[in-house]
């Protein structure tokens, strides 16, 4: 049984993200659960925490989040009636990533779905989503799915890669696995910018030639691209509507003098977009 975990907002992004998860796993048993944290706004002076009106407020926060949880819990039940699938409901009073870092601990958590909406410029620079602070903070995979995607068999994926993947990442099968449920076509992709590959990063695409043998998959080259221009150029061409990547770890060198492509496809992607964690992440 595989266990997600379905933030929510209670906004119709979120929610078609959650409707999205169900049908992406209609044929997989699966427990999921559906999570809202709340925050009341308070004025913090000398014992506020304790007096009544927060007490009470908080009581208020956690009733109205636990009716609209299980409104959702309802609505998913009676559209999709899937027996393969059962809900659990946590109302937290906390912020969103630390309750998402336990609840993925103590219920092993397999995978994280939730919506994401696009940015521009100043936007993109000056603000985050709780997407992008999810995939940058969680030690779990993530599939950021786009505010009003409407879900799609993903027959088509994507997997760009500099072949600097480390061969012992236990989410590659996590790759093979929705390849196989959902009979998909892995596109696997790299940018050339005329430096040849690496010992290493021949032996690595051997090896996901090799690791993805049962799947249909094949190896694309682009040239003289920007990754982001490859990468939609790509989608259009082929009818892409899944994309993967690696999150790697940067240094802070990096961060300064480049914008992450994972930063920039979370704002920008089109299709959904499931981001797994590299190892140097998983261990830091």
């Amino acid at each position: 049984m595989k266990h997600i975990l379905l933030p929510t907002d209670f906004s119709d992004n979120a929610y078609n993200a959650i409707s999205y998860a169900v049908q992406f796993y209609r044929d997989i048993e699966c427990e999921f659960y559906l999570l809202h944290t709340y925050t009341p706004a308070i004025v913090v002076a000398g014992n506020i925490m304790d007096s009544t009106p927060t007490l009470n407020l908080h009581d208020v926060e956690r009733k109205v989040a636990t009716q609209k949880l299980n409104d959702i819990k309802g609505k998913l039940l009676r559209d999709f009636n899937n027996s393969n699938h059962t809900f659990a409901t946590i109302a937290s009073f906390n912020l969103l990533i630390p309750e998402m870092k336990d609840i993925i601990k103590e219920n092993n958590i397999d995978l994280v779905i939730m919506g994401t909406k696009g940015a521009t410029g100043a936007k993109e620079l000056l603000i985050g989503t709780h997407t992008m602070y999810a995939i940058k903070k969680l030690k779990c995979p993530v599939i950021a799915v786009p505010s009003g995607f409407k879900y799609e068999k993903p027959k088509e994926i994507l997997f760009p890669t500099d072949y600097k993947v480390k061969k012992s990442n236990r989410y590659l099968e996590l790759i093979r696995k929705i390849c196989e449920e959902h009979n998909s076509r892995l596109h696997i992709l790299n940018a050339y910018y005329n430096i040849p590959l690496a010992e290493e990063q021949k032996r690595v695409k051997v090896f996901l030639d090799a690791f993805f043998i049962d799947n249909a998959h094949l190896f694309h080259i682009t040239e003289g691209e920007e990754l982001i221009e490859a990468i939609e150029a790509f989608e259009v061409k082929h009818k892409i509507n899944f994309l993967i990547m690696i999150h790697n770890k940067h240094t802070l060198f990096e961060n300064l003098l480049f914008r992450p492509i994972i930063n920039q496809m979370v704002y920008h992607t089109n299709v959904p977009f499931l981001v797994i964690p590299s190892e140097e992440r998983m261990n830091r």
